[in-house]
């Protein structure tokens, strides 16, 4: 399959793989998708196989960047349609109804999960809120407030030990304010029977939110986080142009999307550029990547050596060819801001969130930024998922076929043709609205925070 016009590759659909379409010249660049992913390293003939062995990124040191506009057609809405979620007190909207364990320190980890297994809540272990310094700290007070405030979660008990750094009370200084209806406190070093206590809690907590009903809510106040993982080279070409399209019919209805993995926008960021709002937001684009670079030489890393392995064997050879499948799944939507770890989201339309690649970490910030739930593209898959519904997107119909109770949606029908917009913005509604997603399901349901400091 030839992906663009001005291609000199074609994909293979069964295994990804690229082929020339025609003889390459040694340094002379590879096109897919309309785009140079690298250059070739030997001279190409056509019809042979294009990869690692006589294909090299073109990526290299720093990069200016100017700020040239482009704007795309928005999608006609003729009416928007409606889930049934969670009215919250504040204004927001959930789409589940849960409540959860919110440690401040993983010191107490088996606690949470005893007082899971006693009581039907949902905890999430991390090893963090202690011994951290500064902002490394911060981020993981930024990270666990977005927990607590997230409107999925119908109460919150927010358990401490007492010593930590991140003890309850400096907690409390970052959340600000809060329901005292829907967000308990319990320091477990304060009281002779933790679990007791805890589980006393969490029953307020669960009558309280047993009291919320779901109620008919415009589409314009769903988050949805975009995000990649084990990706292939049938990526870009079925699934990620799938969402994209998706996320551009969400925006155009007022609705919020968010896009991470700064790291996997490295050689099509200048794309995302063009679609900045205005030149504040391509300024702090900018920032988003060059900060994110800087961190790689700050740890002595080399920048743009991205794909895995997994990766490789799907038949994605550099980083400009993973990047420009990868940003497809952000459609052609403008980018109206750039969140940093812990932001909110704060306007409707297309967000760039700053953060890795790595799968957890990605769906975590997500989560902490306020999606209400996240669209996983996967081409080698996994069971990974969020404390918010991680919708599965299959890139083709064996994996699908496969690992069926992995994967909620198959995007593969768009190789023969098969638009299935409407198909996935209907499912997303339907998860909205309660159904469970794998994920849910198989009780996958993790979160892992950044780190970047010292640990004392």
């Amino acid at each position: 399959m030839r992906i663009n016009p001005m291609d000199n590759v074609e994909v293979h659909l069964e295994d990804g793989h690229k082929y020339a379409l025609r003889d390459i010249r040694q340094g002379e660049n590879v096109i897919k998708y309309g785009q140079p992913i690298g250059h070739a390293t030997r001279d190409i003939a056509k019809g042979e196989h294009v990869h690692s062995h006589n294909l090299k990124t073109n990526l290299s040191g720093a990069v200016e960047y100017t700020y040239a506009p482009v704007r795309y057609p928005v999608p006609a809405v003729t009416e928007k349609p409606t889930f049934m979620g969670y009215l919250r007190k504040n204004g927001e909207v959930g789409i589940r109804n849960d409540v959860w364990i919110i440690n401040t320190v993983g010191c107490v980890n088996k606690i949470a999960q005893r007082l899971a297994e006693k009581t039907g809540a949902k905890y999430f272990p991390h090893p963090f809120g202690c011994s951290q310094l500064g902002d490394d700290q911060a981020v993981t007070q930024q990270i666990l407030k977005g927990m607590v405030e997230h409107p999925n979660a119908g109460g919150v008990l927010v358990l401490g030990l007492g010593c930590e750094n991140n003890n309850i009370g400096v907690f409390q200084k970052v959340l600000g304010s809060w329901d005292d209806d829907r967000v308990k406190f319990l320091n477990t070093q304060d009281v002779s029977d933790e679990l007791e206590e805890g589980v006393r809690l969490i029953r307020i907590l669960q009558e309280n939110a047993a009291k919320q009903q779901r109620v008919p809510v415009s589409i314009d106040k769903l988050c949805v986080g975009l995000k990649c993982g084990g990706s292939d080279g049938l990526s870009g070409i079925t699934a990620n142009p799938l969402v994209g399209r998706v996320c551009d019919r969400l925006t155009a209805m007022g609705a919020s999307c968010v896009l991470t993995e700064v790291p996997e926008m490295f050689g099509a960021e200048h794309l995302l550029m063009q679609r900045c709002e205005n030149a504040e937001v391509f300024e702090k684009t900018v920032r988003l990547i060059n900060d994110f670079k800087d961190y790689y030489t700050r740890h002595n890393q080399v920048i743009y050596e991205n794909p895995s392995p997994g990766n490789k064997a799907g038949g994605i050879t550099t980083l400009e060819e993973k990047s420009l499948g990868c940003i497809q799944k952000g459609g052609l939507s403008t980018v109206v801001d750039v969140l940093s770890y812990g932001d909110r989201v704060r306007k409707p339309g297309l967000s760039l969130l700053n953060g890795p690649g790595n799968d957890i970490v990605a769906v975590t910030n997500l989560m902490a930024a306020g999606a209400h739930m996240v669209l996983f593209t996967t081409g080698r898959g996994t069971p990974l998922g969020g404390a918010v519904p991680t919708v599965k997107i299959a890139t083709n119909h064996l994996l699908a076929v496969k690992k069926e109770k992995w994967i909620d949606f198959d995007a593969s029908g768009v190789l023969e043709g098969s638009d299935l917009t409407e198909e996935l913005l209907a499912y997303i509604l339907q998860v909205a609205g309660g159904k469970q997603t794998r994920n849910e399901e198989n009780g996958c349901e993790e979160i892992s925070i950044f780190k970047d400091g010292v640990t004392l």
